[in-house]
């Protein structure tokens, strides 16, 4: 009888024990709202209050039965009206919708320690699919598969907001990577977690290039972010530019213009997220992304629809804050936690390279490749103008002969592309300065360096050899 009391007793005390600590858990009350006003691309709505960057639902009073509410994120706030800005089309929305924040997803952490079905996480950010799932396959900035190969496996779901590493904690850039591009492999030597930008106008070749680095460049896996560019460039970059060995190891995320200017910036943020993922699992990442201009122009847009002033160009202040909170995240992970290579490709607008963002970008980079109309109208590919272009890290990563090499080859560049002009006219003398006589002796030869076929790698140690060989032979005055 009293082993039955005893029993008894400790069940209660247990049950008395998960009771205090449900009670003093916070439950979060959900809060609904009102949609009150559409404006362009802004949608106001009275009642709710959640965070910035929270994800809401939208219900239309006239919606059908089965269909889908319109998704929103919030941007900002003023009182009690806060700003939305929709990922989906606002088609058929009327006054008086319901605003309803979104439900927390189940694999979603819950506060406190007592696990029940109506507690809510606090947590109501972005939640996108991550895995290796995500290898061969091209998704949208939500995580929906868009190549037809039915619903995505071996996922699961992550936030989007990351905490930032510290830069103390972040391994050096120390070790070269081959991009199989011979004109950057010898004059602009890239190291493995650098972020570096490809500048240039439209037209002059920056997605091919894009894809030679896809398919040469050695990586685990490569992440490409297709951001606010041409809708018929996505299957053409994965069909004719990475081809079937190079789609087995990407991942592809699209989002292109005509989307929404949220779900673009969304796009860039999730491929990002995607390349953090696979680095933290200790694998050495690609990311491509094409371009870092048109999340600065999507944000552009959305920081002017919810009056924050311009400042250059039209550019208000939070998009040249943007842009180092994305770029910052990639790079070097913790000691052996992999690493994250980035190129973003920078739209100079008339070929303007003092385009404010352009100008933006080249300060918060580990160095820039700017490719050259004029070149690329002479037929010369890739057209990186190598005078004008800089890697940061070469220094860290090359060796001392290889240094010296390619800034032998840049003097002798220069030399020939300041008379060139003479040197067109026939006003050009031999024997008058011999430092210009051997670089029109070997441009030649130079040119020939720089240029490749895209259907053609070129290693970085052949690339090394073929710079000191050509440089050496200029030292001996071998033609």
């Amino acid at each position: 009888m009293n082993a039955h009391l005893q029993d008894r007793t400790q069940r209660w005390q247990a049950y008395l024990q998960d009771m205090v600590a449900f009670a003093e858990a916070p439950v979060n009350l959900e809060s609904q709202g009102t949609l009150v006003r559409v404006a362009g691309l802004v949608l106001e709505a009275a009642g709710v209050r959640v965070p910035v960057g929270s994800v809401c639902e939208i219900h239309s009073p006239t919606a059908r039965a089965g269909e889908r509410p319109v998704h929103a994120e919030v941007v900002g706030f003023s009182g009690d009206r806060a700003y939305l800005m929709p990922t989906d089309e606002v088609q058929g929305l009327a006054s008086g919708a319901r605003v309803q924040p979104r439900t927390v997803p189940p694999s979603a952490p819950v506060l406190g320690q007592v696990n029940h079905p109506w507690r809510r996480s606090e947590d109501r950010g972005l939640h996108l699919p991550m895995g290796d799932g995500l290898l061969g396959r091209v998704v949208d900035s939500h995580g929906a598969p868009m190549d037809r190969k039915g619903p995505l496996s071996q996922v699961h779901s992550e936030p989007m907001v990351r905490r930032p590493i510290n830069a103390m904690d972040r391994d050096p850039v120390r070790t070269p990577l081959d991009t199989g591009v011979r004109s950057i492999n010898a004059m602009l030597t890239v190291g493995r977690g650098q972020r570096l930008g490809l500048f240039a106008g439209t037209g002059v070749g920056k997605s091919v290039l894009l894809g030679m680095m896809a398919r040469y460049t050695q990586a685990d896996v490569i992440v490409v972010g297709l951001i606010g560019e041409r809708g018929r460039e996505v299957k053409e970059f994965i069909e004719d530019i990475l081809g079937e060995e190079g789609i087995k190891r990407s991942v592809v995320v699209a989002a292109p213009a005509d989307a929404p200017p949220l779900v673009r910036m969304q796009g860039a943020t999730y491929a990002t997220a995607i390349a953090e993922h696979f680095r933290d699992r200790g694998q050495h990442v690609l990311l491509l992304m094409d371009s870092l201009t048109r999340y600065a122009m999507a944000q552009r847009e959305i920081a002017l629809a919810i009056g924050e002033p311009p400042a250059t160009k039209g550019y208000p202040p939070s998009c040249f804050a943007k842009l180092p909170q994305l770029v910052e995240r990639s790079g070097n992970g913790l000691n052996g936690q992999g690493s994250i290579t980035a190129f973003y490709t920078v739209l100079s607008e008339g070929d303007d390279q003092q385009d404010p963002i352009a100008d933006a970008a080249r300060g918060i980079l580990d160095g820039h490749i700017v490719l050259s109309r004029e070149l690329a109208e002479a037929g010369h590919y890739p057209a990186i103008d190598v005078e004008r272009s800089v890697s940061r890290v070469m220094t860290n990563v090359a060796s001392q002969q290889h240094i010296e090499a390619s800034r032998r080859f840049r003097q002798l560049l220069a030399k020939y592309n300041k008379a060139r002009d003479l040197i067109q006219l026939g006003a050009y003398a031999p024997g008058h300065d011999t430092e210009l006589d051997t670089a029109v002796r070997l441009h030649g030869q130079m040119v020939l360096l720089l240029q490749q076929d895209m259907h053609s790698p070129a290693p970085l140690p052949l690339c090394v050899r073929q710079l000191t060989s050509l440089v050496g032979g200029a030292e001996r005055g071998v033609a």
